[in-house]
């Protein structure tokens, strides 16, 4: 299987590591709406981590609208609005929030818009941010 890389050194719980992993997969289209994820205690076993852990993630994503579950059938990829305009929705939102704390904090318009384009620039690049 192999499809899924998370760090567990990183300071990412697990579970987010593996929802953004699902999330972003979804959006790049490596998943497609309605396909199946693999199972629970698959995904847990592969990955060496607890299968709660992996229910964890996989509850999130249910919660948050990326996937729908059938007992006795799986998880597949959720219908409907595309995972990448979903994940594009929620980077406007954090955006948003970011810059307004930025300048509650003192940071003038161009220093915001600046830090912006050394993280696109940055992500670009292929450099952690």
């Amino acid at each position: 299987m192999g499809i899924f890389t998370l760090n567990p050194a990183g300071r990412q719980p697990i579970y987010e590591q593996l929802y953004q992993s699902v999330v972003k997969m979804a959006a790049l289209g490596v998943f497609g709406e309605n396909e199946q994820l693999p199972s629970v205690r698959s995904v847990a076993q592969e990955l060496g981590v607890n299968v709660n852990t992996v229910q964890k993630a996989y509850q999130m994503l249910e919660r948050d609208g990326v996937i729908v579950s059938y007992p006795g059938k799986g998880s597949f990829i959720a219908p409907g609005e595309n995972a990448l305009l979903r994940q594009q929705r929620s980077a406007r939102e954090n955006l948003l929030a970011a810059a307004r704390a930025a300048s509650e904090c003192g940071l003038s318009e161009d220093e915001i818009v600046q830090c912006a384009r050394e993280g696109a620039q940055r992500h670009k690049a292929g450099s952690a941010l």
